[in-house]
């Protein structure tokens, strides 16, 4: 006899972001009217390609998360969050679209990217202009410790990205050093949004710190997953193409582990597909095939496991609010992507 299985229940039992939208929603809306503003410019091509990688999607993660941190700490005073919060997209787009020319990808999100149509100058430039904007909205919000957080950011962010350079197609590269680069290009951004809600609060150092080591390893625990994803996703449940960290040559976890286990011949094939780029039909899937044979897809998710643990237990001095459950539910949902 069959069992039945409820697959509606155990889709609605799976954790998401809607917790989150939902908390921050009209503000995520003033947020997005912030950003078509302050990203037009009378130099035509500017709008144009600032436009085409903001329509591209993306979850608005980021501002989300200093929204959510803000209402977390009782932040209600008026809402300086929403251009903070449009200055965090800034930091994050401009980042796409230097990360974007610097991989040389033709592809963000399942459309072309940027450098693909504009070109990589222009790419570069209108990254420039949004760094530039978000340091208009932080000098409006007068706060020099809002600055020095968000600046400080920025600076580590482009620090990350020289750091991912030096470690490009290296399969020697260390553990260590892949977390480097996660934590600067990726995490320290998380890191920031959410800091920054507790200092408009006018909270406590401990609760802005906690806030930052949610942040910080809310981040790790995302990209690593997204970096397993390159080799596990579907393309239409998450909108990623699997393949592109491997045909770039890009070291992620999953890779650095699979490699210190492999024999003599497995990393040979390594540093044919990933340093010399010498990719062959059927490599991917042997790539692939490899790494589940030394669990390092397994294990790389367990190593995102525990940063969300530490996320979530860095939340434990603020009591519970709807504003604390999404947050949490938001460290759940980046861990679940993988199933």
């Amino acid at each position: 006899m069959g069992v039945v299985v409820n697959l509606e229940k155990n889709r609605i039992n799976k954790p998401s972001l809607e917790s989150l939208t939902t908390l921050v929603r009209d503000d995520l809306s003033d947020v997005n009217k912030v950003i078509a503003l302050r990203m037009d410019s009378p130099v035509n091509l500017i709008t144009e390609l600032a436009r085409h990688i903001v329509a591209a999607g993306g979850k608005r993660l980021r501002p989300m998360l200093t929204l959510a941190s803000a209402k977390l700490c009782n932040y209600s005073t008026d809402k300086r969050y929403v251009p903070l919060a449009a200055c965090v997209e800034f930091i994050h787009t401009a980042t796409l679209l230097h990360d974007d020319v610097v991989d040389d990808s033709s592809l963000r999100r399942g459309l072309s990217s940027a450098n693909a149509i504009f070109g990589n100058k222009a790419s570069v430039l209108v990254g420039d202009f949004l760094f530039s904007r978000s340091f208009q909205l932080m000098v409006e919000d007068g706060s020099l410790k809002v600055l020095q957080i968000l600046s400080h950011a920025s600076s580590v962010i482009a620090e990350g990205e020289v750091l991912q350079l030096m470690t490009a197609n290296n399969t020697e590269t260390s553990e260590q050093a892949y977390l480097d680069v996660v934590r600067s290009k990726t995490a320290e951004l998380f890191a920031a949004a959410c800091r920054i809600g507790a200092v408009l609060a006018k909270r406590p150092r401990v609760e802005e710190e906690a806030l930052e080591a949610f942040g910080m390893n809310l981040g790790l625990t995302f990209q690593i997953i997204d970096d397993v994803l390159d080799y596990s996703a579907k393309t239409s449940d998450f909108g990623k193409h699997t393949g592109t960290d491997f045909r770039d040559g890009k070291i992620t976890l999953p890779i650095i582990l699979a490699y210190r286990r492999g024999t003599d011949k497995e990393r040979s094939f390594w540093r044919r597909t990933l340093e010399k780029q010498n990719i062959l039909d059927g490599d991917f899937e042997r790539g692939y095939k490899l790494l589940v044979k030394h669990g390092a897809i397994d294990d790389s998710i367990k190593r995102a496991r525990h940063f969300g643990a530490v996320a979530r237990d860095a939340l434990g001095i603020f009591p519970d609010s709807p504003a604390k459950r999404a947050l949490i539910e938001t460290i759940d949902f980046s861990m679940e992507r993988v199933h």
